[in-house]
């Protein structure tokens, strides 16, 4: 017995020791590790008929949906008829969250991108969709959080909605959808990270350049007519119930340039994840009436202003390709109706989570 103690305290000892250098030096396994791939099957093409819409769907094969995009062709000559009708997290790539609101999904793996058409059409119009896959040894479920407001009901007036993650998760992303696809001038018109708060007018003011952890998603929906049956969603992709995000950071990328304002004209903006801003997760976009950073979110000068892409790119506004593991940056694609649109702006933002902090 007395030959047996001097082993069982160093054995304790040891033991104590192992204890104390793992909290002293985390080791890599509590690391927040992400991964993202972008999956996108390419373009779809259509409609090919005036005021209808045609929908596609990109899959993650492996990893969850953080967010997703969409890129729109226009065809030749100054066509405006093509506009992004609906681009949000779907359950199984063809049914959308339009029911009851609050948390619809978890651990989503497609991401929906459907196209209207106004009064014209081209042979030419096509729309691409963009799931964001990611992945992380930290975050390993994700849900989907869906408001809705029955709004606009007049034409050039702001129908805003604002979804909300849950107390202690991480918004990811989020997307837009406006209902009915069939009028032709029916579209959501900005989908953007907001929080929640006073300071941002509870989702009408949209989340700043550098700022970090916003908690919520809008989404505007914007129409040249009156409309009693308008609707529009918002969809919030929220890291899971139950995980300790208090290490996790995302941060926001914003920009806000002028134009386009010439009739039948559109424009491209793209901001970047920095160095230390950690990996691209999601992004959004809007045509604006500017400063939508500063105050609550007002719409552009004509009511047939219309997004036409919203997607992860280069830095040169060029969209990656299916596979891509590296994009850095979002590209918002703004277009005019046929009207001139004064002062209006072209807005953009990515979502950056911070990797192995």
């Amino acid at each position: 017995m007395t030959a047996g103690l001097p082993r069982r305290f160093a054995a304790g000892r040891a033991l104590l020791l192992g204890a104390v250098l793992a909290l002293a030096v985390p080791g890599s396994a509590y690391a927040n590790t992400v991964g993202v791939t972008v999956k996108t099957p390419g373009a779809t093409s259509g409609p090919s008929s005036s005021s209808s819409e045609i929908s596609t769907r990109a899959d993650c094969s492996s990893g969850l949906i953080s967010g997703g995009g969409i890129n729109q062709a226009l065809g030749t000559g100054a066509v405006n008829g093509n506009h992004v009708n609906d681009t949000s997290p779907s359950s199984n790539g063809s049914a959308e969250y339009l029911g009851s609101t609050g948390g619809v999904a978890t651990d989503v793996t497609h991401w929906l991108g459907i196209g209207g058409s106004g009064g014209q059409v081209n042979a030419g119009f096509s729309s691409t969709p963009y799931a964001m896959c990611f992945t992380s040894n930290l975050i390993n479920h994700t849900q989907v959080v869906m408001n809705k407001v029955s709004a606009p009901t007049t034409g050039s007036t702001v129908g805003l909605v604002t979804a909300t993650c849950p107390a202690s998760t991480r918004l990811l992303g989020g997307g837009a959808r406006t209902t009915p696809g069939d009028t032709g001038s029916f579209k959501p018109i900005a989908s953007f990270p907001t929080f929640n708060d006073s300071a941002h007018g509870y989702g009408a003011k949209a989340a700043a350049d550098g700022e970090t952890n916003p908690d919520s998603w809008s989404a505007v929906g914007w129409d040249n007519n009156n409309n009693a049956a308008n609707q529009t969603f918002a969809y919030a992709i929220c890291s899971g119930n139950g995980i300790n995000v208090s290490g996790v950071n995302v941060k926001v990328r914003f920009s806000e340039v002028s134009g386009p304002t010439a009739g039948s004209t559109g424009l491209k903006a793209t901001v970047t994840c920095g160095g230390g801003d950690g990996k691209l997760v999601s992004g959004g976009a809007a045509m604006s009436g500017g400063n939508v950073a500063t105050t609550n979110f007002t719409g552009p000068a004509s009511g047939g202003d219309h997004l036409n892409g919203s997607y992860p790119s280069d830095s040169s506004a060029d969209p990656v390709s299916d596979g891509a593991t590296t994009a850095a940056s979002w590209t918002a694609f703004t277009h005019t109706g046929g009207a001139s649109s004064p002062n209006s702006k072209t807005d953009v933002w990515a979502l950056c989570a911070d990797d192995g902090v």
